[in-house]
C-alpha cells in the first residue's frame, strides 16, 4: 500500500514536471507571447530548474535544449525509481535493460508532447465556442496553430466549420494507440 503510494506521488510530480518543461519549450519553439499569464506561469514554475540547466546545456539554433533535457531527466529518474519501489534487480540487470529504460524515458516525453498538443487542441476548440477572447486564446492559438494551419488549408472551412481539431486529436489518438503504446509494452518486456 505504501509503496503504490510513493509510486503515485514519483509519477504524478516528475510528470508534472515534465509536463511545465515540455510546455516551456514548445511555448519557446511557436513563440507565444510571453507577457501572457499562461507563459507566466510556466516561466515561474520551470524556472528554478531551467535557469540551473542552462548553465551545462546551451541552446542550439534557438532551441533551449536545456528544458528537454530536464524533461528526460525527470522522466529516467521517474522510470528507475519505479523499477525501484518494485525492488528490480539493478546489480544484475544488462545493457539491454539500461536501454530500455532510456526509450521508456524518451517514449514517456513523447507521450506527453501528444497530450500536450491533444489537450491545447481540445481547449482551444471548446474555448472558440464559448469564451474565444480569453487570455488563453493567443498561447493556445500559438502552440496549435503549426497543426491547425495546414490542415485548414486542404480541408478549407466549409458552412463555418472547421474540422482540423478533429482531424488533429483522431491522429494524436491514433498515434498513442498504434506506435507509442505497443513500443511501450515492447520496452516494459525488455525489463
Amino acid at each position: 500500500m505504501l509503496t503504490q503510494a510513493a509510486m503515485f506521488l514519483l509519477n504524478t510530480l516528475l510528470d508534472l514536471f515534465t509536463l511545465a518543461v515540455l510546455l516551456r519549450f514548445y511555448l519557446q519553439l511557436v513563440n507565444a507571447p510571453f507577457h501572457n499569464p499562461i507563459s507566466q506561469a510556466v516561466v515561474l514554475a520551470t524556472n528554478f530548474a531551467v535557469r540551473r540547466a542552462r548553465r551545462v546545456v546551451p541552446s542550439w539554433r534557438g532551441l533551449d535544449l536545456s528544458t528537454l533535457v530536464l524533461a528526460f531527466i525527470a522522466q529516467l529518474l521517474l522510470q528507475l525509481g519505479l523499477l525501484w519501489l518494485r525492488d528490480y534487480p539493478f546489480l544484475v540487470a544488462g545493457g539491454a535493460v539500461y536501454m530500455a529504460i532510456v526509450g521508456l524515458a524518451l517514449l514517456s516525453m513523447l507521450r506527453l508532447s501528444v497530450y500536450i498538443f491533444f489537450y491545447a487542441v481540445l481547449l482551444q476548440a471548446i474555448l472558440s465556442w464559448v469564451n474565444p477572447r480569453t487570455p488563453a486564446a493567443p498561447v493556445l492559438d500559438s502552440l496549435t496553430r503549426p497543426l491547425l494551419r495546414p490542415l485548414q488549408r486542404r480541408l478549407g472551412t466549409g458552412s463555418g466549420i472547421d474540422f482540423s481539431p478533429l482531424v488533429v486529436l483522431i491522429v494524436a489518438q491514433l498515434l498513442l494507440m498504434l506506435v507509442i503504446q505497443p513500443t511501450e509494452l515492447q520496452l516494459h518486456r525488455l525489463l
